[in-house]
C-alpha cells in the first residue's frame, strides 16, 4: 500500500499517493526549466499551478479521496508535456497550432471582464460567452431597462455581484473559450508583458521630461482633464439618448404600423378603421410605407448619431446612402401632402336630404315618444358621436353611429309629421348628397306611440364623410306630446325647437306655436320661464354664440329591463 501526501497547491490541499506525487512533481520541475528564460515565468507557473489545482478538483469527489496516478496523467496529457512547446521567439511564432498538441476540450465559462468594461465588465463579459461585441450587448441592456422601467437594471446588478471576475490568466482563457494548457498560458501572458512594453517604447521621453521640469501637477491641467472627462461623460449621455429615443421610436412604429391589421379595435381591427377614414383612395399599405418612411428616417438617423457618438470606429454613411435616405424621406413628404390633400377635398362639400313623413296620428290625440336601441348593433342607448364597425344580417359590414338629433317644432299642417334631413360630406354637391342618400334610418309607429332608432348605418364602401341625422318633429295646434325620458341626450334645444329640455317626461300641449306643459312642477315652469329670457336673447359680449344649439345638463335615468325603451317616470306608468 503506496504512502499519502498532503500538497498544496495554488492554495488548495489534496490527498496524493506517492507515486503520482512523485510524478507530478517531475512535471512541475520540467515546467520550470522550461520558463528558465520567459517573459512572466513566475505568473506562468503560477497559473499552470492553478489550472492543475482546478482539473484536480474537478476529479475530486469528497475531501477523503486519495488522487492517484491515473487523475495525473489525466492533468499532464490536458495540459501537455513542456517538451511540446518551444519557447523561443521567433519559432513559437510560426509554428503552427496544429502540431501543439493537446487533449483539453475547451468549455467556455461566464465570467466578468474588467479589463474592457465601463462599469462592472458584465457586457463585455457577456460578450465573450455569446460571441458578439459587447456594444450590442450594452445596447441591449439600455433598450431593456428602458422598456422594462429600470427593471433590469436589478438583473445587472445581479450579474455583478454573481457572476465572478476573470482574474487569473486560466480565467481569461476559459472566459473566451480557449483551451488552459501550458501553450495558451504562455501566450497571454506574453501578450500582456508585449502590451506593456509596447506603452513603454510608445512613451514620448521628451513631452513628459518637459511636463516634469515644468511640473507634474499643473492645476489648469488637472482642471481640463476634469472638463474634458465631464464632456465626454454628457456626449456619451446624449448618444444613449439619442439611441433609446431613436431605437424605441422605431421599432414602436415599425409594430404599431405593420401589425395593426392583426390588432381588434372595437369589433373590428384597427386597419378597417382606418381604412374606413381614408378618403384620399390610395391604398393602405401605401399610406403606411409612407408614413414610415417619412417618420423613420429622421429617427433611423437619430439612433445612428447616437452610435456615431458611443463608437468612434463606427464607419460614416457613404454619400450615396445619405442622398439616398434624404431622397425617399422627401419623396415620402411630398407624396403624404398630396394624399392630405386628397383627404380634405374629399370632404370638402356638405350635402343633406330630407324625407318627410307624415304620422297616422290625430290632432287630438296624444302622441307619445320614445328612442329605441338595436340589439343586434349595439345595447347602448345614450347619445354617442363614436363610429362603429358591425355587421348586418347579410353578413356585410355597415358603419353604426349614434350621432341622432332630435328637436320639435309647430306643424304647418293639421298634421303631426316627421321631418328626417340626413347630411353628409363629399368632394362635391352630388357626391355629398348621394352619400347622405345612403344613410339608412328607421322609425316605426305603434297606435299612437312613435318609436325612434337611437342610431343609423350606412354601407362601409361609403366611409365616414361625418354623417349625421337630424329629426324634426312637427306637431300640429291643439296636440298632446309625451317624451320619453330616454330621448333627453337625443333632444337638442335650438333656436327654432319649441321642446324645453325640462319638460321631457311630461305632458306638454301645441298652443299658439308654444308648447305649454300641462303637467309640470310649478318649480319647473318658473325655471324654464327664467331661462327662456336669455336663452334667446341677443348676446352683447365679445363671444358669438353658435348658430343654433344650446346643451342643458342631462337628466338621464337609468331604464328599466323589459322592452327596448321603457318610461321610468310615473307620467307614463299609465300610458299602453
Amino acid at each position: 500500500m503506496n504512502k499519502t501526501v498532503n500538497i498544496n497547491l495554488a492554495g488548495l490541499f489534496f490527498h496524493i499517493d506517492e507515486n503520482a506525487y512523485a510524478k507530478l512533481q517531475r512535471y512541475l520541475d520540467a515546467i520550470k526549466r522550461s520558463f528558465t528564460d520567459a517573459q512572466g515565468r513566475e505568473e506562468i507557473i503560477q497559473d499552470i499551478e492553478a489550472r492543475i489545482a482546478e482539473l484536480f478538483s474537478e476529479r475530486v469527489k469528497n475531501e477523503r479521496q486519495v488522487i492517484g496516478i491515473t487523475e495525473v496523467e489525466e492533468v499532464i496529457n490536458i495540459m501537455g508535456q513542456p517538451e511540446d512547446y518551444r519557447l523561443d521567439e521567433e519559432i513559437f511564432e510560426d509554428e503552427p497550432t496544429s502540431q501543439r498538441a493537446y487533449t483539453d476540450t475547451s468549455v467556455k465559462k461566464l465570467y466578468r471582464d474588467t479589463e474592457h468594461s465601463y462599469i462592472g465588465g458584465v457586457s463585455s463579459g457577456l460578450g465573450h460567452y455569446l460571441k458578439i461585441d459587447a456594444l450590442w450587448v450594452r445596447i441591449a441592456f439600455l433598450l431593456l431597462t428602458f422598456f422594462s422601467g429600470g427593471g433590469f437594471i436589478l438583473l445587472y446588478i445581479a450579474f455583478w455581484i454573481f457572476v465572478p471576475e476573470a482574474r487569473t490568466t486560466a480565467e481569461k482563457l476559459e472566459m473566451r473559450g480557449k483551451p488552459v494548457n501550458i501553450d495558451n498560458i504562455q501566450r497571454k501572458v506574453k501578450e500582456g508583458f508585449d502590451t506593456v512594453a509596447d506603452s513603454v517604447k510608445n512613451v514620448d521621453y521628451v513631452k513628459y521630461g518637459n511636463k516634469a521640469r515644468e511640473g507634474a501637477g499643473s492645476f489648469a491641467t488637472t482642471l481640463g482633464k476634469i472638463i474634458m472627462f465631464i464632456l465626454k461623460v454628457f456626449v456619451k449621455f446624449i448618444g444613449i439618448l439619442l439611441i433609446l429615443i431613436g431605437g424605441c421610436t422605431l421599432i414602436g412604429l415599425f409594430v404599431g404600423l405593420f401589425t395593426a391589421g392583426t390588432l381588434d379595435f372595437f369589433d373590428g381591427s384597427i386597419a378597417d378603421y382606418v381604412e374606413m377614414a381614408n378618403t384620399s383612395g390610395a391604398p393602405l399599405w401605401l399610406i403606411t410605407f409612407l408614413t414610415f418612411l417619412a417618420v423613420g428616417i429622421p429617427f433611423f438617423m437619430l439612433f445612428y448619431l447616437g452610435l456615431r457618438i458611443l463608437v468612434n470606429t463606427l464607419k460614416r454613411l457613404s454619400l450615396t446612402a445619405k442622398l439616398t435616405l434624404l431622397g425617399l424621406w422627401l419623396v415620402s413628404l411630398i407624396a403624404i401632402a398630396v394624399l392630405g390633400v386628397r383627404q380634405g377635398m374629399a370632404t370638402a362639400v356638405d350635402g343633406e336630404t330630407l324625407i318627410t313623413e307624415v304620422l297616422p296620428v290625430q290632432s287630438t290625440d296624444t302622441l307619445t315618444v320614445k328612442m329605441k336601441t338595436q340589439n343586434k348593433y349595439s345595447a347602448e342607448k345614450y347619445h354617442n358621436q363614436s363610429w362603429k364597425i358591425r355587421t348586418d344580417d347579410n353578413g356585410n359590414k355597415v358603419i353604426y353611429n349614434r350621432d341622432v338629433n332630435l328637436s320639435v317644432q309647430k306643424s304647418d299642417s293639421p298634421e303631426a309629421k316627421l321631418i328626417i334631413k340626413k347630411n353628409a360630406q363629399g368632394s362635391s354637391f352630388n357626391e355629398a348628397e348621394n352619400r347622405a342618400q345612403q344613410i339608412v334610418y328607421n322609425f316605426e309607429v305603434f297606435g299612437n306611440t312613435l318609436l325612434l332608432d337611437n342610431f343609423f348605418v350606412t354601407d362601409y364602401i361609403n366611409k365616414f364623410r361625418d354623417q349625421e341625422v337630424e329629426l324634426i318633429l312637427a306637431i300640429p295646434e291643439g296636440m298632446t306630446l309625451l317624451t320619453d325620458n330616454n330621448i333627453s341626450t337625443y333632444h337638442r334645444n335650438r333656436y327654432s325647437d319649441l321642446l324645453n329640455r325640462d319638460y321631457i317626461g311630461y305632458y306638454t300641449v301645441m298652443q299658439e306655436s308654444e308648447l305649454i306643459c300641462t303637467t309640470c312642477p310649478i318649480e319647473v315652469i318658473e325655471e324654464t320661464e327664467e331661462s327662456n329670457e336669455w336663452k334667446y336673447s341677443e348676446s352683447t359680449s365679445d363671444s358669438t354664440v353658435t348658430n343654433d344649439v344650446y346643451e342643458y345638463p342631462s337628466k338621464v335615468e337609468p331604464e328599466q329591463d323589459g322592452v327596448d325603451v321603457e318610461t321610468p317616470v310615473k307620467e307614463l306608468d299609465s300610458i299602453n
